[in-house]
């Protein structure tokens, strides 16, 4: 699937503050909406997808124990991302990262702990995730993700993100396993998704805001539903190449596209 680097980039337009965009760069927590971001978003769902069943299965450690540890990892992540003054890329992609794996988590338990279905999930998760819009945009009158410049604003902000990755992980997992579609499928489906709103965005001209943040939710079910079909055994549908191969293979790629994301941040500040 290929994503145009220059996909909702126009959103930089809307809601404009007062501030300049030379102070907004400085202070935003986000990074710009290119092609790198997509593609670390996207391997990031499936490492969360693949890291979360690698520690359950290989080390033995199981749901509880592993929900419990990535909780606290995330939680210590997640400070450090909120203490940063600006986007630091690496601050940042940890923080999703682990944000992806917990995501997975917390659906994994309400599906084999609680014996909740995931059609259940999905609506569930899809309600949740309309109410933290609802405040956010209530009291900031805005969703752009081009102003993340507020300690309060960064709080819904990773409140959503938490929502479309519990959301994906839930949707991608009942459109593969509940409705048995399989993962390949699933995957396929996903990818049409996203390039429908690509072209609604870019042909319709809808809100450029809404077409991220669609965009943004769907990339976490093709990321579950990718992971799946290239790591499941073939009788289940997928490739079997294995959670360790994968998650390894994507994380040298995230590792690698961050350090990049660091290289053009520190260029733009040594020139200014």
């Amino acid at each position: 699937m290929s994503i145009s680097p220059q996909l909702l980039v126009s959103e930089n337009s809307l809601s404009k503050s007062s501030k300049s965009s030379k102070y907004a760069n400085m202070f935003n927590k986000v990074p710009q909406i290119t092609l790198v971001f997509w593609l670390i978003k996207m391997m990031s769902t499936t490492v969360g997808e693949t890291a979360a069943d690698f520690m359950i299965f290989n080390f033995k450690l199981g749901l509880p124990v592993t929900s419990l540890i990535m909780t606290v990892l995330f939680s210590i992540v997640l400070v450090i991302q909120l203490k940063a003054k600006d986007y630091i890329p690496w601050k940042y992609w940890l923080t999703v990262v682990f944000v992806s794996i917990l995501g997975t988590l917390i659906t994994d338990n309400m599906t084999d702990n609680l014996g909740i279905p995931l059609s259940y999930s999905t609506i569930g998760f899809s309600i949740i995730l309309a109410v933290v819009f609802a405040i956010w945009y209530a009291r900031e009158k805005t969703l752009s993700i081009h102003h993340i410049d507020t300690f309060a604003r960064e709080l819904f902000y990773w409140t959503a993100i938490l929502a479309t990755f519990a959301l994906g992980t839930a949707a991608g997992d009942w459109f593969a396993e509940g409705l048995s579609i399989g993962y390949q499928n699933s995957t396929l489906i996903f990818a049409i998704g996203i390039a429908l709103i690509t072209g609604g965005f870019y042909v319709l001209k809808l809100n450029a805001v809404l077409c991220f943040w669609l965009a943004y939710i769907l990339t976490r079910p093709l990321g579950a539903a990718l992971g799946d079909w290239l790591s499941q055994p073939i009788k289940n549908g997928g490739l079997d190449l294995g959670v360790t191969s994968i998650s390894v293979v994507f994380l040298l790629m995230i590792v690698g596209l961050v350090g990049y994301e660091t290289y053009k941040k520190s260029g733009r500040i040594s020139r200014n």
